[in-house]
């Protein structure tokens, strides 16, 4: 990253006829939920410039000795009119499980968050006919602005709750341990109590004669009763995450409505598959305000990742002539996969091509079915590379990082249980894509290959850089802050964001142009290295901000 990470960036204000013609280096993203920088990196070796919001210190410790240009502070805290010369926004809002299936806490959480779509979709349809009118404007802010109230409201009450919770759980479990002590006092060995308490799952199934202990049951089952209903008002009220995967959506309105602003060039947001039926929703939004988009489960081994995984993709685009069409007029066509499925059994990663570049589609950890067809090799699309494996992208970026250590063949035995069964860890051996790298992955063990036997000289964990690298960051990436494990493991890998950023934002390149420009782009990432650090930013920092200058 050069000195200035805005050096070679013009600007002077662009229309949108000038970016149809500029070049692929044009481009001043900003990203919400930012993270550790995994969609910044892959969008620094693209030659995009980016500046992110993100809240979490550690994350933002990262950002910083990476150089990565970051305001600190809740996403709730900025506006979309703040950032003027932002011509891209991206992001990955933190969210509920949407579970579809059955009618529990998932199905609620969606059902709030698609009502809550609709009336924001309502509204930009009413005023459709007149754009950049002050009192249409004037109409949307409101509609938002009561959303937020709401969710405000609902935020504070559940806060509350959740304290009031606390104190019901401590209480419990001071009368737990008085039933301990007395079970010990009457003479019951400590297996005899330690059975007796597995029943206080369901303490309305137990009697004891001892009448002061019977009265410590009652008051258990009591607090039991008490927290259900807790529980119930927390799924009731939500959480504030509704509120945060409703931001990019804002955002985008903002920019497209509001009088004076002039609408995003284009829009990239991911999160895990189960937020796909909001990407949905998004998506009649997004038509309604002149986008071509398309959403995608992407397997990341199917990206050059060296990992299974999947992400839901929302990638929009504001819709001019000459962009490719996708299967629909309305759509953009899916990003194309560059590398095999893994499936249990399959056949391993070819060797790297020259400079230890080589092109990767997957298929999720819990099924060895392939991806679908959007993933598919079609007739006129290059043959694909063999998925990588967990040796073969360490071994390329071991040249970038003396951190990158050399191992005999290794197992890697999972923190997680498999089939439901917390006993049955998972197992990936080293000539195979890693399992999903999560918060958890410094706890993963790493034994010789057929083995239960850990691996000597401290490799029988692997470090920061080296789970980096299976989440296809630099090996030389400067992990700093608290809790590296859990920034690697939330993090977008940055491989396939180089994938979805070159798609969006470069849609006018051939197929050479495309196959040259990843290849020079994934040697790049490996390559890459901090040049410099810099301060996270807050408020004050607005002034005099690339981004926010007029």
């Amino acid at each position: 990253m050069p000195a200035d990470p805005w050096r070679r960036l013009d600007f002077r204000p662009m229309s949108h006829i000038e970016m149809e013609h500029s070049p692929p280096a044009g481009f001043r993203i900003l990203d919400l939920f930012a993270g550790p920088g995994g969609l910044d990196v892959a969008a620094d070796v693209l030659g995009h410039r980016v500046t992110g919001i993100e809240w979490d210190a550690g994350a933002c410790a990262t950002r910083a000795a990476a150089g990565m240009d970051t305001f600190q502070g809740d996403v709730r805290e900025y506006r979309a009119a703040f950032f003027p010369r932002a011509q891209v926004l991206t992001g990955g809002p933190p969210c509920q499980t949407f579970t579809v299936a059955g009618h529990g806490a998932g199905r609620r959480a969606l059902d709030r968050v698609r009502k809550y779509i609709e009336r924001l979709h309502t509204v930009v349809l009413d005023t459709k006919e007149c754009p950049g009118d002050p009192q249409a404007w004037t109409q949307i802010f409101r509609t938002w602005r009561k959303i937020h109230e709401e969710l405000r409201v609902k935020e504070l009450e559940a806060r509350a709750v959740r304290a009031e919770k606390r104190a019901v759980e401590q209480l419990r479990a001071e009368k737990r341990k008085a039933m301990r002590d007395l079970l010990e006092q009457r003479g019951n060995s400590k297996e005899e109590v330690r059975q007796l308490l597995k029943k206080l799952r369901a303490p309305e199934t137990l009697e004891f004669p001892d009448a002061e202990l019977d009265g410590l049951l009652r008051a258990f089952g009591d607090l039991n009763l008490q927290l259900d209903k807790m529980k119930d008002k927390l799924e009731e009220l939500g959480d504030e995450r509704t509120g945060l995967v409703l931001q990019p959506l804002w955002w985008v309105i903002e920019r497209s409505r509001r009088p004076g602003s002039e609408p995003y060039e284009a829009v990239v947001l991911e999160q895990v598959p189960a937020v796909m039926p909001v990407w949905d929703e998004y998506v009649k939004v997004l038509l309604s305000l002149g986008y071509r988009t398309e959403t995608q489960l992407m397997h990341t081994e199917a990206f050059g990742v060296p990992q299974t995984r999947r992400r839901a993709v929302l990638m929009a685009r504001l819709d001019r002539p000459g962009l490719p069409k996708g299967p629909e007029p309305h759509r953009l066509p899916p990003v194309s996969a560059t590398h095999e499925c893994y499936q249990r059994g399959g056949t391993p990663a070819r060797p790297a091509k020259a400079g230890g570049v080589d092109t990767l589609p997957g298929v999720d950890d819990l099924s060895s079915e392939p991806p679908e067809s959007a993933d598919a090799t079609t007739s006129d699309e290059p043959p694909k590379e063999g998925w990588i494996s967990m040796e073969l992208a360490l071994e390329n970026c071991r040249k970038h990082s003396s951190d990158v250590r050399p191992r005999p063949p290794f197992t890697v035995v999972s923190n997680y249980g498999t089939g439901g069964v917390p006993e049955a860890r998972g197992r990936r051996d080293h000539d195979m894509p890693s399992a999903t790298i999560t918060g958890k992955v410094s706890r993963n063990r790493v034994v010789h290959k057929d083995t239960d036997k850990d691996l000597d000289d401290d490799l029988d964990r692997f470090n920061s850089a080296e789970a980096g690298v299976l989440q296809t960051f630099p090996a030389a990436y400067p992990w700093s802050g608290n809790d590296v494990s859990q920034q690697i493991g939330n993090a977008v890998p940055p491989r396939l964001a180089l994938h979805v950023l070159r798609q969006v934002l470069e849609p006018e390149l051939s197929q050479e142009e495309v196959a040259n420009r990843l290849m020079k782009a994934v040697a790049d990432l490996e390559a890459w290295r901090p040049e410099r650090t810099v301060k996270p930013l807050g408020h004050s920092g607005l002034k005099g901000h690339p981004l926010a200058s007029g």
